[in-house]
């Protein structure tokens, strides 16, 4: 049989690799050694030199040189969560390690909570109740805009923001996006219509973001943008904090009470001691509930249980990461 490891934070190990999918890994893998830690395995090189296959996720060894050396034959890596980039090196990729991530798994649960958020919010429901806790009385209702003929703008076509637009699709809802890098005519199959990005913080009801966190996108979300947005809309961001202009987002929020900002993610994280958002009443907080947690993470063990199968049967991996992918799944 194929000789493999567990190495992962044993807080996020029975999470991911339930039982359930570690009955069906161990059919076809020795696991040769009880789950360890990435600390563990860099102290560990008599343990690391059998292993061919890996099988990791939050709390992985970050797979550099030092780390491959004892590695002798690893030949493939499961990454049951998000972005891989950490874990992996040049070294990494110099040796032709097959690298595989539940990414898409995880967008799952992220596409989902911004799906609830986009409803919600169209009823204005954070400022009904805002309004009835701080009045202690029942409040005259808002107007709306309503899930019917609304605009949702969504930024960035990667796994999340294609699976948002799914979620929305059931709904008489028109979709617009940004991404200066996805097809027109992939959009049009999809029924979206590409805009650039001041066209959407202009049109949108509300504007959700889900573009990669790269050297490239921090400070993208200006605060000129923010200036723009319809009156009473609203922002999400379910995606990396630094991709916003936090000083220009709270210097616009301050003076436009009507623009609501839902952010699971902030920068940084948590917010520092005394900022605003933890105050300011068009800001809702959540401390990056968006991604896979508890009962849903078991979704990414098993989408590393369908990747195994395909190993072992030589078929390439669905969810196969490259060098250059790895660099945009933040």
């Amino acid at each position: 049989m194929i000789k493999g490891l567990y190495i992962m934070s044993k807080e996020y190990f029975n999470l991911i690799y339930t039982r359930e999918n570690r009955e069906q890994i161990e059919q076809h893998i020795d696991i040769y050694a009880p789950q360890m830690s990435a600390e563990a395995a860099s102290v560990s090189p008599e343990v690391l030199r059998k292993a061919e296959v890996i099988f990791t996720g939050w709390g992985a060894p970050h797979m550099d040189i030092d780390f491959l050396q004892s590695a002798t034959s690893l030949k493939a890596v499961f990454y049951g969560a998000g972005s891989a980039k950490d874990i992996v090196s040049p070294e990494f990729w110099e040796r032709g390690i097959k690298l595989t991530s539940a990414y898409a798994a995880n967008a799952v649960p992220v596409a989902e909570f911004t799906l609830a958020q986009i409803l919600f919010s169209l009823k204005k429901g954070w400022e009904h109740i805002h309004m009835i806790r701080k009045n202690a009385s029942w409040p005259t209702r808002l107007q709306v805009p309503g899930a019917y003929k609304s605009t949702v703008g969504i930024i960035s076509l990667g796994m999340t923001g294609k699976n948002v637009i799914r979620l929305l699709k059931p709904f008489d809802i028109t979709i617009a996006a940004y991404d200066p890098f996805f097809p027109e005519s992939e959009a049009e199959k999809m029924g979206i219509n590409l805009v650039s990005l001041d066209e959407l913080f202009k049109t949108s009801d509300v504007v959700s973001l889900h573009t990669p966190w790269l050297k490239e996108t921090e400070g993208m979300i200006s605060g000129k943008l923010f200036s723009m947005m319809k009156k009473g809309s609203i922002f999400i961001n379910t995606a990396r904090g630094a991709i916003v202009n936090e000083k220009e987002m709270i210097e616009v929020l301050s003076e436009r009470d009507d623009i609501t900002a839902l952010l699971d993610v902030t920068y940084p994280e948590p917010p520092v001691e005394g900022s605003p958002l933890y105050t300011m009443e068009n800001v809702i907080l959540t401390p990056h509930i968006a991604g896979s947690m508890d009962g849903e993470c078991a979704r990414m063990g098993y989408y590393m249980v369908e990747e195994l199968k395909r190993y072992i049967h030589n078929e390439e991996f669905k969810w196969n990461i490259t060098e250059e992918k790895a660099k945009i799944l933040a």
